[in-house]
């Protein structure tokens, strides 16, 4: 699979699609209408327009199959969900990304071996780490948000 550089941005929408794609591997219109109607209540002309846009967004390609298409992810799974994460958290208060990763962890059901790969990541971060982050909401003002 040729991978693009950067992920598109995508919808909510188009992310619902492209989860099943990335976990086929690859898909027609039909068996991602399918799969989609188990989740949502779109129509086939719904999920086709989004199959569009993807494929014009260089998310996906489709490839011909007799008289139907397979749509093919051009992205990874991981390269996009690093993106986006990437992009939320550089919009974040550099003082707050603490918080907000806590947050997540509260919410997020994980497995043991996530949790442990999460507990080595934060020890070796530990020896390292400042006392505190420095807000760089305003420049030259090191505690704007406190």
């Amino acid at each position: 699979m040729a991978v693009t550089e950067m992920a598109p941005e995508m919808t909510t929408a188009e992310w619902e699609l492209m989860r099943i794609i990335w976990t086929k591997g690859q898909a027609s219109s039909s068996e991602v209408s399918a799969l989609i109607r188990a989740k949502k209540n779109w129509t086939e002309s719904t999920v086709k327009t989004l199959l569009r846009r993807l494929v014009n967004k260089q998310a996906l390609k489709t490839v011909r199959d007799g008289r139907r298409f397979i749509y093919l992810p051009l992205i990874t799974e991981s390269h996009a969900m690093d993106q986006m994460a990437e992009e939320t958290f550089a919009r974040l208060c550099e003082m707050k990304k603490g918080q907000e990763l806590t947050k997540l962890l509260e919410e997020t059901t994980l497995s043991q071996a996530d949790i442990r790969q999460m507990q080595a990541v934060l020890a070796t971060k530990l020896a390292s780490a400042p006392q505190t982050v420095a807000c760089n909401c305003l420049p030259g003002v090191e505690h704007a948000c406190c």
